[in-house]
């Protein structure tokens, strides 16, 4: 495949993002055994080598249309978010072999260099920049969700990586954060700010007051749900969940194992003892359950807003901790680490009203349907970005995990997921009025 950091002489920076993205989800491929390939790890999802055509594909549509390879430009533009239990069963042998992908990713990466390297894109002025920033962003978050499938894929079919150790000590303090009533804004302003379409427009949303959980609800408080019975309670489950709970024969969260020793962790590169002060990873539905037991819910987009931007003095902030550009100080983000770190384990992050973890350590489920907000345009270069999931069917996430990129914590940045969705790394807070 090409060169990953060819674009960094290009007069527009926005390029030179470009190759450092090519970068990481070039790592991300090479920790796959070339036999793992053809893989479906995650069985809603493709097998895995249409995500390395796709990341090509994608670029190509937006930055040099047109090329030698039609039918792979249409095979892998677009991927699948199947509901109602349905799944993919196409065979192995329907997709091209590995040689013929890669050659299509080094043909399609060289045309869009060239394209590049001519200015073509920077002529284009502020349309090009959008489109170079569509490319690079679209990049990113496919490699936290190609992350989410290596992590279910078999670990000898993986080359296994070291991660910095994590500290073993979590934080203590209130369980609750107090915050009173006041203003969320939510959404970007139409300044030429860069965002996808379902960011904008901005507004302002009146929030009364509520507490919400100061950590995300950890492993050791989930166990509890677990021993009490709450998979085999259907009140602690509204109807779609039970069925849905029922049908898949699920008894706890999908990163959890039990073995002859106990309760074990899934991570990336090896399983270890569950760690009881780390965040649970669960789906959206295993999320509402927990809450429903414990007589409290999950956050609204609007709550979380309040939570982890808004101040006591009635200001907002562009992150919890303040306006300063986020740091590994600041979170388990940026992928840097692989798996979660105990909650509270970054003190610097901590929110205005006292709430840690806000960004990093695992996406927070929300109790919003992911809508459109008032002035919604689509975008006339990806119309189905947002449009298409605007189904009732989907829930917005905010915050990050270990694999989002630093630009994607920005907080208008809204992450949306179906409610039965168990591979995501994500968590959630709890909320009393």
């Amino acid at each position: 495949m090409a060169r990953p950091y060819e674009l960094r002489e290009s007069r527009n920076p926005i390029a030179a993002r470009l190759a450092g993205a090519r970068t990481l989800t070039d790592r991300l491929f090479g920790l796959v055994r070339p036999e793992a390939l053809l893989e479906r790890p995650i069985p809603e999802r493709h097998r895995l080598i249409f995500y390395l055509g796709h990341l090509e594909a994608f670029d190509r549509n937006l930055l040099a249309r047109g090329g030698p390879c039609p039918e792979l430009d249409r095979l892998f533009a677009f991927g699948i978010d199947p509901v109602d239990g349905e799944l993919p069963h196409e065979p192995a042998s329907a997709w091209p072999r590995e040689p013929e992908v890669r050659a299509y990713c080094a043909a399609t990466r060289s045309a869009i260099d060239q394209c590049l390297s001519t200015s073509d894109i920077e002529e284009r002025g502020k349309e090009g920049n959008e489109l170079l920033n569509m490319a690079i962003e679209h990049r990113l978050m496919h490699a936290e969700t190609l992350a989410y499938a290596l992590h279910r894929l078999p670990l000898e079919l993986k080359l296994a990586q070291l991660e910095p150790m994590p500290s073993r000590m979590a934080w203590s303090g209130p369980s609750m954060s107090e915050v009173p009533s006041g203003v969320a804004t939510l959404g970007l302003p139409r300044d030429g700010r860069f965002g996808w379409d379902n960011e904008f427009e901005a507004h302002q949303v009146e929030v009364p007051g509520f507490r919400i959980g100061a950590f995300k609800v950890t492993n050791g408080e989930f166990l509890d749900f677990v021993h009490a019975g709450g998979y085999e309670t259907a009140s602690l489950w509204d109807p779609g969940n039970w069925e849905w709970l029922r049908r898949s024969g699920r008894g706890h969260p999908s990163f959890w194992r039990l073995d002859h020793s106990g309760w074990v962790f899934r991570g990336m590169f090896r399983e270890r003892p569950l760690a009881m002060e780390e965040p649970v990873w669960l789906s959206q539905a295993e999320a509402s359950a927990y809450a429903a037991w414990k007589g409290m819910r999950l956050p609204t987009e609007a709550e979380w807003h309040r939570a982890a931007c808004g101040a006591p003095d009635g200001s907002e902030r562009e992150y919890p901790w303040g306006n300063e550009p986020p740091t590994i100080a600041h979170g388990n983000f940026d992928s840097y680490r692989w798996d979660p770190t105990p909650v509270g384990s970054h003190p610097e992050g901590r929110s205005a009203f006292g709430a840690y973890d806000l960004l990093g350590n695992g996406w927070e489920w929300t109790s919003t349907p992911f809508a459109p907000f008032a002035g919604f345009k689509a975008n006339g270069q990806y119309p189905g970005y947002s449009a298409d999931f605007f189904d009732g069917r989907h829930f917005v996430l905010k915050g990050g995990s270990p694999r989002t990129d630093a630009v994607l914590l920005r907080r208008s940045f809204r992450n949306w997921f179906q409610p039965h969705y168990p591979y995501l790394y994500a968590g959630f807070r709890l909320v009393q009025p």
